[in-house]
């Protein structure tokens, strides 16, 4: 078909109308009522079909992409079980915000409703983990309905679902194509001048004001830094806010969450007005519920995790931008050098625990594997992170610096997402260092994605923690006083699997090792696995939990470690407090 013409097949105009939304690539396996748009894809120029070995890992690998590029990406299934095997890797994307389109192909229209071969219902099934799932069932709602779908994804950050059946994408377009452009940039949201003046009264009448910072807090850094500079605020950040605000933080507390550290909680429990910043923190049991404002750029969110004192509908560059001249400075820092001490004494408590002899401990911690993977690791490499103890070890140990991503399913929590994460980071940007944080649960889940990566020699860097145990349900067993039990996992030798398929490994269960296999494999020109033995006895527990748990805790446990280090972040919490002026 030619380019903006009216030849061809609804399939080439599919395709048509993805190279002019900027595609580059769709993830999937091909198959029956996919053929005739992979076809299409055969003889496009500028866009290439990407074999994953489960349709899953095809829709996570998009939805990294996506948060790499910001563009949109693309993901397929083929009809029946090829794309329900699409539903986990789309729930993470959409929860996440990636802009990704997924082709869910179904069996002949003809069909539909008799309960024929592979039949399911697409428009229905993808309609909670997407923002638009609506089906093509003739060749006239083409180029309209697909153009819809692209825009719905990029223009609300998140998933659009086209259901094709295959006989319609093998029929003759009807309408022209056309040359359309489509959001590139998404404006930005200015508060309202009346909500500006409340948030600086309200800033300016707190003695104590605490920001909580999260993936909403990209690129308002400065304005960030300059709003705690005036109000001698302590700042800390939920999970997805790491990456945006803790590097070159001098108000730095911490995380809070499951996963959190330092005096990040208390900062947020004593402070007289806590100001959420572009958060959607899931967890208000370690919000104040009291005292609170809220920032952010989608006014669905405001209020629907914590009562709000003031609700700011606004982008958080914008609205600080807006309210920084309204602020006054304070004076009293002692809220403010409090708990920057108190950051630092909590992290010195659990580097004390987790740094003595620990070059000598077998099996080997897995804190020391993390803490050299961000020493040896690129400067502005991309991690991708399973979910489970993986999260803890990246959330305590990745140093960020403006130019690292940290990719996770943070927020739907599946299972396996690391190893086809990394997979769509490498190919949104092939001449970057892409390294999968993987724990061994995780990476048996999705095994087959080693075969992608050694079939599209991607150079990702894939460390397995291996502990031959689910870590973080363990941990879940214990909290609940119960012992763990089918948390244990046949140890396995990962490293010979990736060698018998061709890739660069090593196995590594000396601690004396690590950092000789991390360089070897991080310089290497191609795929390379690390397969580090972890002692599955070492365990994190959050900040703050209750006496419930803390019994549950003791009845469950052997032998366990409370909480967690926290890497080079000791390094940056004392350097704050020597800048803490003296009289």
């Amino acid at each position: 078909m030619k380019r903006g013409g009216t030849m061809g097949t609804v399939a080439e105009q599919f395709i048509e109308v993805l190279r002019q939304a900027g595609v580059e690539r769709v993830y999937g396996v091909v198959g029956d009522s996919l053929n005739p748009v992979v076809d299409a894809i055969r003889t496009t120029r500028g866009i290439e079909w990407v074999h994953v070995h489960n349709e899953e890992a095809g829709a996570f690998a998009a939805a990294a992409e996506a948060q790499v590029t910001g563009r949109l990406a693309v993901c397929a299934g083929s009809c029946g079980p090829g794309n329900t095997h699409l539903v986990q890797g789309l729930y993470d994307a959409h929860r996440s915000g990636a802009p990704v389109l997924a082709l869910a192909s179904h069996i002949p229209s003809a069909q539909i409703g008799t309960g024929f071969f592979q039949e399911t219902h697409p428009e229905r099934l993808f309609v909670e983990c997407s923002g638009y799932c609506e089906m093509i069932s003739t060749a006239e709602q083409m180029p309209r309905v697909l153009r819809t779908a692209v825009q719905h994804a990029l223009g609300h950050s998140g998933v659009a679902v086209v259901v094709l059946p295959g006989d319609v994408a093998g029929m003759p377009a009807k309408h022209d194509t056309g040359t359309h452009g489509f959001l590139t940039r998404q404006g930005t949201v200015r508060p309202p001048a009346d909500q500006v003046t409340e948030l600086a009264t309200a800033l300016n009448g707190a003695e104590k004001v605490m920001l909580f910072c999260g993936a909403g807090a990209r690129g308002a850094h400065a304005e960030i830094m300059s709003l705690a500079a005036r109000t001698l605020a302590p700042v800390g950040h939920a999970l997805r806010g790491k990456e945006w605000i803790q590097y070159d933080n001098p108000y730095d507390v911490g995380m809070s969450g499951l996963l959190g550290y330092g005096a990040c909680y208390d900062a947020m429990r004593e402070a007289d007005l806590a100001v959420l910043v572009g958060t959607d923190f899931p967890y208000d049991d370690f919000l104040p519920g009291r005292r609170t404002v809220q920032i952010d750029h989608d006014p669905a969110r405001l209020g629907r995790r914590t009562p709000l004192e003031l609700a700011v509908h606004g982008d958080v560059r914008e609205t600080l931008l807006a309210v920084l001249p309204e602020v006054t400075q304070k004076k009293d820092r002692r809220y403010l050098d409090k708990m920057l001490s108190k950051h630092v004494k909590a992290l010195d408590g659990v580097v004390n625990a987790y740094t003595r002899n620990i070059e000598h401990h077998t099996p080997i911690h897995p804190e020391y594997v993390a803490n050299l993977v961000d020493e040896v690791a690129a400067d502005d490499a991309v991690f991708t992170v399973d979910t489970g103890m993986c999260n803890v070890w990246a959330a305590r140990y990745l140093t960020p610096n403006g130019r690292r991503r940290v990719i996770g399913s943070f927020r739907h929590g599946s299972m396996a997402n690391a190893l086809p994460h990394a997979i769509g980071a490498q190919f949104a940007d092939p001449g970057r260092q892409v390294v999968s944080f993987s724990g061994d649960g995780g990476l048996g889940m999705l095994l087959g994605e080693l075969l992608t990566v050694r079939m599209h020699g991607l150079p990702v860097k894939i460390v397995v923690f291996n502990n031959s145990a689910l870590g973080m349900v363990k941990l879940e067993m214990l909290v609940d006083g119960l012992p763990d039990f089918g948390t244990d996992l046949a140890p396995v030798d990962y490293a010979a699997i990736a060698a018998a398929i061709g890739l660069g490994s090593v196995r590594v269960e000396k601690p004396s090792d690590v950092r000789e296999a991390l360089t070897t494999a991080f310089a290497a020109p191609g795929p390379y696995l690390v397969d580090v033995v972890t002692d599955s006895d070492v365990l994190s527990m959050p900040p703050r939990i209750t006496v419930r748990q803390v019994k549950g805790f003791a009845l469950g446990a052997g032998r366990t470690v409370l909480t967690g280090g926290v890497g080079r972040m000791i390094d940056m919490a004392r350097a704050n407090l020597r800048n803490i002026p003296r009289p």
